[in-house]
């Protein structure tokens, strides 16, 4: 387990601060564009954010990838679903063959859909899934333990190693997406046990289940508290007793973008509970973070509050999968566009204010 625990330590050391030095060239220009100074708003930042992540005042943002975890979650026994657990693998299947709402946006992004298994609960076989099972789902964190700490620490190395290879190929902007039917839950449970919400604050709707069944996934979710004691001090703690396989696999996607400088949009509630557990293992990544959108799920402002994220969009999304993250890339590649295209006042002879 120690040796384990050091190689995350090892990760997080290697995500450096932001290139100040990239960001203030790259405000430069944006100062000098013909507009008035910060009119652009979120795309400014963006921009200037990109450059900070990169080390270049004008990256190239155009190789985009969505790696959607795939694992399946215990507690779906506890009747915290709208859903059967059986979907989770047929919706694995889907995104493989195209057919999901994130291979669709993602085609108009012009972004690739990288899909992993590492921990759906059924066996898979498919040309271009990456298999990385770690163990055939969680078990119930209403009972137990979700998983072992060694499991959770293996699925972060799963996301970090997939980002790696992408990195290495020249992908260099990333967002997290996500498979696993009764993820919303352990979800809550992170951000209860990381962010000190109640479940009334924390437990959403998720698939769209009805007020009884609202009221008894936030009895199962503080069950799962009460049952597990996980520290709040120790995020490894919480995301192995509370969380899900994907969800740690995400964690792994957070820091190896940041490790390899590479920007990573966030999605909604669950990858944004992944977010939360990677900014306490590493507070370092952070900066390496843009929050694509505010989902409707409950408890999702407090999770990017929590995190110090603000969204770019309110599209009144809930769907996961990537979908907001992949929505966002237009905005960075209008970011992109306006530092590379956008005239100057002296180039376009416009006095300046």
């Amino acid at each position: 387990m120690t040796n384990m625990a050091n190689e995350i330590r090892e990760i997080a050391e290697r995500i450096l601060p932001l290139d100040e030095e990239a960001m203030r060239a790259a405000q430069a220009r944006l100062d000098s564009l013909t507009k008035p100074p910060g009119s652009l708003g979120k795309l400014e930042a963006a921009a200037a954010q990109a450059a900070g992540v990169t080390g270049e005042a004008m990256p190239d943002l155009s190789r985009k990838a969505v790696i959607v975890m795939a694992g399946d979650h215990g507690v779906c026994e506890e009747g915290v679903s709208a859903f059967p657990a059986e979907v989770t693998p047929q919706m694995v299947l889907n995104f493989l063959s195209g057919g999901a709402a994130v291979n669709v946006l993602a085609r108009h992004a012009g972004a690739d859909v990288v899909c992993v298994d590492v921990g759906v609960n059924a066996d898979l076989s498919h040309p271009r899934l990456i298999s990385r099972k770690i163990r055939r789902g969680t078990a119930n964190m209403a009972r137990g333990p979700a998983m072992s700490r060694e499991e959770a620490i293996a699925a972060i190395r799963v996301g970090y190693d997939v980002v790696a290879e992408l990195a290495e190929a020249g992908t260099r902007v990333f967002a997290t997406g996500e498979m696993g039917i009764g993820n919303t839950t352990p979800s809550a449970a992170i951000l209860i046990a990381l962010g000190g919400l109640t479940p009334e604050q924390a437990v959403g709707r998720g698939t769209g289940i009805d007020d009884e069944r609202l009221l008894h996934k936030q009895r199962v979710v503080e069950r799962a508290l009460a049952v597990n004691g996980a520290d709040p001090a120790d995020p490894l703690d919480v995301l192995a007793k509370l969380g899900g396989l994907e969800i740690a696999g995400l964690v792994g996607v957070i820091l190896g973008a940041a490790a390899h400088r590479s920007l990573v949009v966030v999605d909604g509630f669950i990858s944004s509970a992944a977010a939360l557990v990677a900014a306490r293992l590493a507070p370092a990544c952070t900066p390496y973070m843009l929050a694509s959108h505010l989902s409707l799920e409950q408890g999702h402002r407090s999770m990017l509050e929590t995190i110090g994220l603000s969204p770019m969009i309110h599209m009144d999304m809930r769907l996961g999968e990537g979908t907001g993250a992949v929505l966002a890339f237009h905005f960075l590649d209008a970011a992109a566009n306006i530092m590379r295209e956008m005239a100057t006042f002296e180039s376009a002879g416009v006095s300046q204010g």
